[in-house]
């Protein structure tokens, strides 16, 4: 399998980001690139609407669906549409990151001519457009990489894959977020890595983790929220055990190092949500498990 590869994405001041003069001369000449790109978002994709997908495209994605089906990179599954061109991803924060746990909504839309042009990747876990959780990820959803046009860097090529993209994206969940973005690559002020990490550990465990459990994206398949229930119960320890480590910062202003704002760690807030879901999942279960009884003695009878 090939890997894409990731780069950098500009931390923009779009983005509520400040940054020094070096910094934003790096970033006004990098918005007038990306000018340049093609569109990214593939719940605007008029353009491709008026086309029609070729029949070899098809016949590609799907392969490229049914190979994650038989060996589904970990912490990651796919549910495509009834039109297949359109597949929505979730992806698992990976282990000892600051998104440990979390779940991840992306959309993904191919191109009438795919695999020759990249698909289009929305991130939908983002708070309603509040939350950045990452150089690569803005609040709008959009997705930096080079290999689905977004960035500049090495471009898509026909030997990538969904589960090559969908890999890259989720490389991009490091242990240390913070380099990722351009000029970055050492920290401007001591510290400032793991005040990033804060930032991102707790957004996730508010909204990739509370939020999408309580109120997950409407576009969201009902295959992939069950994929959220079965899996939360066994997160639900860590969970608590990262509530239990990081409560002393309730109240304290997150301190993001770029300049977005983030409001204040609540901790508690977020513990009372964990336990509320986790309860309602436990209800769920007996339920199902009494139906299920129910249905066996009736048909014994």
């Amino acid at each position: 399998m090939a890997h894409a590869s990731t780069s950098k994405s500009v931390g923009g001041t779009s983005q509520s980001f400040t940054t020094g003069n070096a910094s934003s001369q790096l970033f006004a000449t990098a918005l007038s690139d990306l000018q340049t790109l093609a569109p990214w978002d593939p719940q605007k994709s008029e353009d491709w609407n008026q086309q029609t997908v070729e029949r070899a495209s098809l016949l590609r994605i799907k392969r490229d669906i049914m190979n994650i089906y038989s060996d589904p990179p970990p912490g990651m599954c796919v549910v495509p549409e009834e039109d297949i061109t359109k597949v929505h991803a979730l992806v698992t924060g990976p282990f000892d990151t600051p998104y440990e746990g979390g779940f991840f909504h992306f959309m993904i839309r191919f191109p009438p001519d795919y695999p020759h042009k990249p698909p289009r990747v929305k991130l939908l876990t983002t708070g309603h457009n509040s939350v950045r959780f990452n150089p690569n990820f803005y609040h709008s959803g959009k997705v930096c990489l080079s290999i689905l046009g977004t960035w500049q860097g090495p471009a898509w090529t026909p030997a990538q894959c969904l589960a090559s993209v969908l890999i890259s994206i989720q490389s991009l969940m490091n242990d240390k977020p913070y380099h990722n973005e351009p000029g970055f690559e050492t920290e401007k002020h001591a510290g400032d890595c793991e005040r990033y990490n804060e930032c991102i550990r707790h957004e996730t465990l508010r909204v990739a983790v509370c939020q999408m459990m309580n109120d997950p994206n409407s576009a969201m398949p009902a295959p992939l929220i069950s994929a959220m229930e079965n899996i939360f119960p066994k997160n639900f320890e860590f969970y608590m055990s990262t509530i239990k480590e990081k409560t002393h910062l309730d109240g304290q202003v997150i301190t993001d190092p770029f300049g977005a704002r983030r409001g204040h760690f609540n901790y508690e807030a977020i513990k009372q949500k964990l336990v509320a879901i986790q309860a309602r999942l436990a209800e769920k279960g007996t339920k199902e498990s009494d139906n299920s009884s129910s249905l066996s003695d009736m048909e014994t009878d």
